[in-house]
């Protein structure tokens, strides 16, 4: 039994923070593909090809929705860590080193979360679990 007291209640806490990260991720990958939500800097820009915001626009928008919808949840998720990792390091620790005064907690915050999805996979409200599921059907496990 898990730290809730309940195993399937926190399988199911678990697809929920996958669902809710997976789609928040993706609109940061939006707004800079898209010019959506205001784009980048907030004033309509959007990330051109082939620099490297275009390609961590790419990365996070349709890594996100993977996530989204949890299909290879774990190795997309260990990519997105990756990413913002890289970012964190690029992007923010430069300017400071504490996450609230280079304005980088949300990449920390990212980066950890994506850590343990990689690990935890991605729970019952899946794709990965419906083939999964599907695949012992077919084999005669169940």
């Amino acid at each position: 039994m898990g730290p809730l007291g309940n195993p399937t209640l926190e399988r199911y806490a678990l697809s929920l923070l996958r669902i809710v990260v997976g789609f928040t991720f993706s609109l940061h990958g939006a707004q800079k593909l898209f010019a959506l939500f205001g784009g980048m800097g907030g004033h309509g820009g959007r990330a051109m090809f082939p620099t490297l915001p275009w390609f961590a626009a790419v990365i996070e928008f349709f890594g996100g929705v993977l996530v989204l919808l949890g299909l290879c949840t774990r190795p997309v998720a260990f990519v997105l860590s990756g990413e913002m990792a890289v970012a964190y390091f690029r992007v923010h620790a430069p300017r400071s080193f504490w996450p609230i005064a280079n304005a980088g907690e949300l990449a920390v915050v990212y980066c950890f979360v994506f850590l343990y999805l990689s690990a935890a996979g991605a729970g019952p409200f899946s794709l990965d679990w419906l083939i999964r599921r599907r695949g012992r059907k077919g084999s005669g496990l169940l």
